[in-house]
C-alpha cells in the first residue's frame, strides 16, 4: 500500500476540446492538511471534482487518481460511489445549494449514515445528534426536525460538515467553505475544521482564495494558475518568502491592519481564457518581472534546493532563472 492516501498524477481535464487542467500532480498523506489557492478560474475546484467523478459527462479526464493505490480514472460510476462520502467527502461554499430545502435536517443526516455506515432507526438518530453536537449546533435534539431555512448560513455550513462526517471519511475536501460567511462565522468554521482534524485524524484539502484562512488550517500549500500548479511547499517557508511572482502578487494584494498604511498592489489583468492561453508562461502577460523567454517558453514545475517546487524562469529575488537549461541561454 502506498504511503499516500491520495495521489493525482498528470491529471488533465478538457471541455469540448478546451483543456482547463494541464497535468496536476498532487499527493495527500494521511492526516495532513493541504491548501489549494489561486484566483477564481485557476482550476482548484475542477481538480477535485474531476478526482471524485463529479464533472458533467462532456468533461474529458486523463491521467491518474488513486486512493490507497486503487485507480479511479476510467472506472465505472460504482467505483466512485464506493469512494465518495465513505473515503473522501466534499463540502461546498454555498450550503443552501447542497441541502435539500424540503427535507428535514435530521432525515438528511440519517440518510447519509444509512448509505455509508448502514445505521438506521434509533441508532442513526443517536449518531446524527452526536454529529450535530460535534459541529456545534446548539440544542440539536430540538432542531433535529427543522428544515434548512430555519438555520443560519453558518449553521447550514456546520450541518454540511456533519453530513460529510457521517461517512467517517479519510479525507475532507472543503471547497471555499467560508466564502459566503461573515468574518466571525468564518473564524468559527475554520476553528471547527482544525478541531475535527485533530479529533478524527482525517486529512483535509482546503480550497480557497483566502491566504489568511489557508495559513490557519494547512501545513502545505499549492498555488494554482491557469490550470497548473506554479508553486508548492511547506506553508511557513512559502508564506515567509514566496518565490513565484504570482504568489508574491497574491500576498501584495492582501490588505493589512498592522504596521504603516500602504497602498494595495493589485495584480493587473485577469486569468487568461483557457481557449487563448499565452504561448509561454500563462502569467507572463501580468508579470512585471517577465522577460522575453517567459513569453515563449513554458517552465516546468521543478524541485528547488529549499524543498519547494516552482514553475518560473525568473523567481522572486533572482535576476536570472534558478536553472537555465542550454535551450534557454540564448533567450535570456
Amino acid at each position: 500500500m502506498t504511503s499516500n492516501l491520495v495521489e493525482l498524477r498528470d491529471l488533465k481535464v478538457s471541455f469540448d476540446g478546451v483543456q482547463v487542467l494541464h497535468g496536476i500532480d498532487l499527493d495527500v498523506k494521511r492526516g495532513e492538511a493541504i491548501g489549494l489557492v489561486g484566483e477564481s478560474g485557476c482550476g482548484k475546484s475542477v481538480t477535485w471534482l474531476a478526482a471524485l467523478g463529479l464533472l458533467p459527462g462532456k468533461a474529458r479526464i486523463s491521467g491518474s487518481v488513486q486512493i490507497d493505490g486503487r485507480e479511479l480514472v476510467g472506472q465505472p460510476r460504482s467505483a466512485f460511489e464506493a469512494v465518495r462520502g465513505g473515503r473522501i467527502a466534499m463540502i461546498f461554499q454555498d450550503p443552501s445549494s447542497s441541502l435539500n430545502p424540503v427535507l428535514r435536517i435530521g432525515r438528511q443526516i440519517t440518510e447519509a449514515l444509512a448509505l455509508h455506515r448502514n445505521l438506521k432507526g434509533e441508532a442513526a438518530r443517536t449518531e446524527a445528534l452526536r454529529l450535530m453536537d460535534m459541529v456545534g449546533i446548539p440544542d440539536a435534539r430540538r432542531r433535529f426536525d427543522l428544515f434548512p431555512h430555519e438555520f443560519s448560513g453558518g449553521q447550514c455550513q456546520r450541518l454540511m460538515i456533519a453530513m460529510a462526517l457521517a461517512g467517517d471519511p479519510d479525507l475532507l475536501v472543503a471547497d471555499e467553505p467560508t466564502t459566503a460567511l461573515d468574518a466571525t462565522i468564518q473564524a468559527q468554521i475554520l476553528d471547527l475544521l482544525i478541531a475535527l482534524r485533530r479529533e478524527t485524524g482525517m486529512a483535509t484539502v482546503f480550497i480557497s482564495h483566502d491566504l489568511g484562512a489557508v495559513s490557519q488550517v494547512c501545513e502545505r500549500v499549492l498555488v494554482m494558475y491557469a490550470g497548473r500548479v506554479v508553486e508548492q511547499g511547506e506553508i511557513g517557508a512559502l508564506f515567509d518568502a514566496p518565490r513565484h511572482p504570482y504568489t508574491r502578487g497574491l500576498f501584495d494584494a492582501i490588505p493589512r491592519l498592522d504596521g504603516e498604511r500602504r497602498r494595495l498592489i493589485p495584480i493587473h489583468g485577469t486569468v487568461p481564457d483557457p481557449r487563448r492561453l499565452p504561448e509561454g508562461c500563462a502569467f507572463a502577460p501580468r508579470c512585471s518581472s517577465a522577460i522575453d523567454a517567459c513569453r515563449h517558453l513554458r517552465p516546468d514545475l521543478t524541485d528547488m534546493a529549499d524543498g519547494r517546487r516552482l514553475a518560473c524562469l525568473r523567481p522572486v529575488g533572482e535576476a536570472r532563472p534558478a536553472a537555465a537549461p542550454a535551450v534557454l541561454e540564448g533567450a535570456l
